[in-house]
């Protein structure tokens, strides 16, 4: 005997336009909101370890260079008003954005004079945010990339005067 009715003729039946119209606007929405969203740009902030209210500027001989991920390190000895010499870690920006400021290792080799300006570590020690990077022949580079940075005042105190 012939049945006009099958199990599956009782569930509701869309027909396929609506399923892709469905997809489309949700991939619609999903790229708006990726469009619309604010980027990730730090993994911290500048405040977390340096101090805004105190700005620093050093002359010093590079003594090492750290060319990682994601902040690079330079450190310079640094000779105070009586003699002393003092290593001081200064930390820049990522590899990749130093180089397309034209910074790279050769730019900074041990034994290089240069001029930093930035500001102290909270905790005191001896290590700071490098704002600028002035090289002996003149040339001047942005080393610091924290969006929340303040930007370094035309008189900063000297490391000496700690």
């Amino acid at each position: 005997m012939l049945s006009l009715s099958s199990p599956k003729a009782s569930q509701p039946r869309h027909p396929q336009p609506i399923h892709r119209l469905w997809a489309a606007a949700m991939g619609s929405a999903t790229l708006l909101a990726l469009l619309i969203s604010p980027p990730a740009t730090a993994h911290h902030a500048f405040a977390a370890e340096y101090d805004g209210n105190q700005p620093i500027a050093v002359s010093g001989v590079v003594t090492k260079a750290q060319w990682v991920n994601p902040h690079s390190w330079l450190y310079v000895d640094v000779k105070d008003a009586s003699g002393k010499v003092t290593n001081w870690g200064w930390e820049f920006g990522a590899p990749f954005s130093l180089r397309e400021k034209g910074l790279t290792k050769t730019t900074l080799p041990i034994g290089a004079v240069v001029e930093l300006h930035g500001f102290r570590a909270k905790s005191g020690q001896n290590y700071a945010y490098a704002s600028t990077l002035k090289l002996a022949d003149g040339r001047e580079f942005q080393t610091g990339g924290a969006g929340d940075a303040p930007a370094v005042p035309a008189t900063t105190a000297a490391a000496g005067g700690k």
